[in-house]
């Protein structure tokens, strides 16, 4: 005779008398939480949401090419962008100068954008920064040893020095964090990374305090900047932005089942290391790409998931790209912004994201109208 089972189910009741909810029945309610938050609530508004930010996208962006200390008509821009034979200043200045900026803006801007939701999705924390993993600090101690030793001393030098450093800076980090008896939690990759983070900061200062022409140098990158990048800049970080987009709209699912506690994660048949994993190598390659083509960039990370969040609810199937597209829209309206202030000068687009996103976050902060993570 067939012995019949005595483990209980998830639909019997516990010892209590009431019933344990399954994991299954978590990621529904989950689904259902996830409806109901946000602006967009239904996957159609939610599609016809992003293409509206895609048209914003391509605005901004001939926004980007048309303004600056010179405005130059659109029709001009159209002409210079469609006939490379166009002669004049305003054509090369199209060609040579803002075209290449802009399309460096999106990529970073799209980096920093996906990282942010990466890094607060993975952390649980509203106040996640993708630099936390210490891949500012990584990149900011590569570039600073670069110009002191090496005598390096233009952005296209810099590059591959700064991905280099952030790449060590987090790899050093997860090292760390994951030396402990419960292995890589996101608590102790923020604290090694604030320990790193640290560290390689104060080796930037003892480097920077002794010699003033690194200094010199060093300012420069570090204040954030799409000025004075030529194109190939941007070629040599796409790789690696592509690469992390994809591990990043791939890390997507995971990151929702995540939400619900790496116990039922488990349950569901998640793997949470892997999902960890990748996570951490996709905000890595996405931001130590954005901050070894810019220098470090703050607050886009730090604000746009909020944005994004407060728009789709936290599904991160569609608050990853939401993300990434704000990020485009945010940073290239402030490079525009620093272009056009301080005529006939610059104001570099670090300074004008911290001087617009810090009041602005703390508004949203005083509104509590962020959505939970």
């Amino acid at each position: 005779m067939a012995q019949r089972s005595t483990a209980p189910s998830s639909a019997e009741p516990s010892a209590g008398g009431t019933r344990a909810p399954a994991p299954e029945d978590l990621a529904r309610e989950q689904n259902t939480e996830q409806r109901r938050r946000g602006l967009l609530r239904g996957p159609a508004t939610r599609l016809g949401g992003l293409w509206l930010l895609l048209v914003l996208t391509v605005v901004v962006c001939a926004l980007s090419i048309a303004v600056g200390t010179r405005s130059i008509g659109l029709g001009t821009v159209w002409q210079a962008l469609t006939d490379s034979s166009l002669p004049g200043d305003e054509g090369v200045v199209i060609r040579e100068l803002r075209v290449p900026r802009t399309l460096l803006g999106i990529l970073v801007g799209l980096s920093l954008g996906v990282a942010g939701a990466l890094m607060q999705g993975h952390t649980r924390n509203p106040l996640g920064d993708p630099g936390l993993l210490g891949v500012a600090a990584g990149a900011s101690a590569a570039v600073v040893l670069a110009i002191f030793v090496l005598g390096v001393s233009t952005p296209s030098g810099y590059v591959w020095f700064a991905f280099a450093g952030a790449l060590l800076g987090s790899v050093a980090v997860f090292a760390i964090g994951s030396s402990g008896r419960g292995g890589a939690t996101p608590v102790s990759l923020a604290l090694a990374g604030a320990a790193i983070s640290a560290l390689l900061y104060a080796l930037v200062r003892a480097v920077l305090v002794s010699d003033q022409q690194t200094l010199d140098s060093f300012r420069f990158w570090v204040v954030g900047s799409l000025a004075g990048r030529d194109s190939s800049i941007a070629w040599q970080v796409l790789p690696f932005i592509a690469v992390g987009l994809l591990l990043a709209v791939v890390n997507a699912p995971a990151l929702n089942l995540l939400g619900l506690g790496e116990d039922v994660a488990r349950g569901l048949g998640q793997n949470v290391l892997l999902a960890r994993t990748t996570g951490i190598l996709a905000i890595t390659l996405l931001t130590g790409a954005a901050t070894a083509a810019c220098g470090p960039i703050g607050f886009v990370g730090l604000v746009v998931p909020h944005v994004a969040r407060a728009i789709t609810g936290p599904d991160h199937r569609w608050l990853i790209p939401y993300s990434g597209l704000l990020g485009v829209v945010l940073l290239l309206v402030a490079d525009v912004v620093g272009r056009v202030v301080v005529r006939p000068g610059e104001l570099q687009v670090g300074i004008v994201l911290a001087l617009v996103g810090a009041p602005f976050f703390i508004a949203l902060v005083r509104r509590k109208k962020m959505s939970a993570l």
